[in-house]
């Protein structure tokens, strides 16, 4: 219904609104034939756009006129400056907007944490404003969202005229609401009543007093901002009583070049966490070549040697971010097949089915937890 409603607005107006054709693979040729303005996106794609940026360039006078370039343009945004028609947009970003069809005027975010650097950077390159969103399906979308001219990347902005936001104590991960800190909850007028003929999860997602608990962790910031900081709802206790929340995890892992989607498990009885990592097909086989390994994607999956190399870029991914020893993964599988939406292991909004991926990958999660005995 919110969908219909966005769509019959902007078609009153005179704006057209355009479908990818359903493969991700296929989602810059999309965008190059519908030039959008407007382009909402989940962080995992600009992701790999900033990571095929930073490799694109393979002279030394390549990567410094590169660096000069950014910093010109990160420069002008600290000053609130976002432009597409400076000199560094001719001789060096031009074509990297035409990745998206070289109109963009907004980037909307969310569904998933993004990187404040990551958002800066995007600012400079693309020179378009982009703000993030936070919301729920539960609460009609989106219920925050930072405005244009806001550089405090990584907030999620203030709450929208149609929700209250307040944070709950959650004292087993030790965030509490006389900290700034808990769970967010959200009541207003934009909130469900509840999910069809399912009195039980309905009591799960609101309380008596008609509060949506979410599951995600909020900070309230000096500016009175909202910032997402971890998830409540995917926690789990390994064998040593920690606490483990995976997306923490697998939002540092996927910045990892070689990496293209990760789903890191856990249980109570294992006193380790484990992954099942599909690998980026573009940038797998340069790493396998510098390490003297050759074959097909799906043999290089198998292969213990690059299976080691994928696994400690990870780990020292996971180091810099400052997870500790019990956060990061023992042992990894490598799959050559994304998860999708169509497959049953990605929700439409391209979060994980962390149940359903437990079924898919059960003989493998446990293969890799026998593998330490």
């Amino acid at each position: 219904m919110f969908e219909r409603v966005v769509q019959s607005t902007l078609y009153s107006f005179g704006g057209r609104v355009g479908f990818f054709q359903g493969d991700i693979k296929l989602l810059v040729d999309d965008m190059k034939a519908l030039k959008p303005t407007i382009f909402p996106v989940v962080p995992r794609v600009l992701n790999r756009i900033y990571d095929k940026f930073q490799t694109s360039t393979q002279t030394r006078f390549k990567q410094l006129l590169l660096n000069v370039a950014v910093n010109r343009k990160l420069a002008e945004v600290k000053q609130g400056i976002i432009r597409n028609n400076s000199i560094w947009d001719k001789l060096v970003f031009g074509k990297f907007q035409q990745v998206t069809g070289g109109k963009l005027k907004l980037i909307l975010t969310g569904a998933a944490p993004i990187s404040p650097s990551i958002l800066t950077f995007f600012r400079g390159v693309f020179g378009c404003h982009i703000v993030e969103a936070y919301g729920q399906t539960e609460c009609t979308a989106g219920c925050t969202v930072t405005l244009p001219g806001d550089w405090n990347a990584g907030y999620v902005g203030p709450p929208l005229p149609c929700s209250i936001i307040k944070l709950e104590d959650v004292p087993e991960m030790n965030y509490f609401a006389s900290d700034n800190t808990g769970e967010v909850c959200i009541k207003g007028t934009n909130v469900f009543k509840g999910y069809l003929k399912d009195p039980e999860k309905t009591a799960e997602a609101l309380d008596n007093d008609g509060w949506l608990h979410t599951g995600d962790i909020g900070k309230w910031m000096p500016n009175n901002a909202l910032k997402i900081i971890d998830r409540k709802k995917n926690i789990f206790k390994l064998s040593q009583g920690e606490y483990i929340a995976p997306e923490k995890i697998e939002n540092i892992y996927i910045r990892g070049s070689s990496v293209a989607q990760v789903f890191v498990h856990g249980d109570s009885l294992q006193s380790f966490l484990v992954g099942i990592v599909v690998p980026d097909e573009e940038t797998l086989p340069a790493l396998a070549e510098k390490l003297g390994v050759k074959g097909s994607f799906e043999d290089l999956c198998k292969n213990s040697v690059v299976k080691n190399a994928v696994l400690m870029e990870m780990n020292n991914l996971g180091k810099e971010a400052g997870l500790k020893t019990f956060e990061q993964v023992k042992y990894i599988y490598l799959h050559p097949e994304l998860f999708t939406v169509e497959n049953g292991l990605l929700t439409p909004t391209l979060k994980s089915r962390r149940a359903d991926l437990v079924k898919y990958f059960r003989s493998q999660i446990d293969a890799l937890y026998a593998s330490d005995m």
